[in-house]
């Protein structure tokens, strides 16, 4: 979707400057909200497509005003309120008045390490041979759904080239909406500078975008 959250080739944000030393969590409140986020997916009531969704929702001005774990936990509420998992009187009060999904997946303490190693790959099989390969020309179509899309704004109806192939994964436009996985092939698109920024991008300067079949057309 065109949210706060695709900032890509936008300006007017200032210059960034990371913490070379910045920690994993900069308060108890964050790793609290990692931990909740994490256990609760784990029921399996939403897809990982679906969470980024759902942090698209968060109001622009708050978005842009708040830190990474505070979109995570404004995710995190959504889920629970569209899922019919919690009401807004328990988020607000902290007391328990729904009672668990029958049949929701338990993630214990003790195999939390190993779910977080496991991880979620979304590679799959399909029968379809990919329509493109390696020095091909192609442009990506030109969208502005209002829905989740892993197709940034500032690449829409630009023509680049076929750099790699990842095989069919996981599609998010399908699986965020719990439309099913829906899975394609994946490719590396490299971007001239100049097709992406004009003549004034940095010399020699290129991006590399993965992105689903369904995102491509021949040039």
């Amino acid at each position: 979707m065109n949210g706060a959250h695709d900032l890509g080739g936008m300006h007017g944000f200032g210059a960034i400057a990371p913490d070379p030393n910045e920690p994993l969590f900069h308060a108890e409140w964050e790793r609290r909200c990692f931990a909740l986020t994490l256990a609760v997916g784990f029921t399996g009531q939403w897809n990982i497509d679906a969470s980024r969704f759902a942090r698209e929702q968060m109001p622009p001005a708050e978005y842009l005003s708040t830190s990474y774990y505070v979109h995570w936990l404004h995710g995190l509420e959504y889920l629970l309120l569209d899922r019919t998992m919690a009401t807004p009187q328990e988020i607000a009060s902290g007391a328990v008045e729904l009672e668990p999904k029958p049949g929701a997946r338990l993630l214990k303490a003790q195999d939390v390490n190993k779910v977080l190693l496991k991880g979620g790959p979304s590679e799959r099989e399909t029968a379809e041979a990919p329509r493109f390969q390696p020095g091909d020309r192609v442009r990506t179509i030109n969208i502005n759904p209002a829905t989740h899309t892993r197709l940034p704004r500032y690449a829409r109806g630009k023509v680049g080239t076929v750099a790699l192939l990842h095989g069919a994964h996981v599609f998010p436009d399908t699986n965020s909406l719990y439309q099913g996985e829906n899975p394609q092939h994946l490719y590396t698109i490299r971007f001239d500078g100049r097709d992406l920024w004009g003549p004034d991008a940095e010399p020699d300067s290129c991006t590399m975008i993965d992105l689903w079949n369904e995102y491509l057309e021949p040039a």
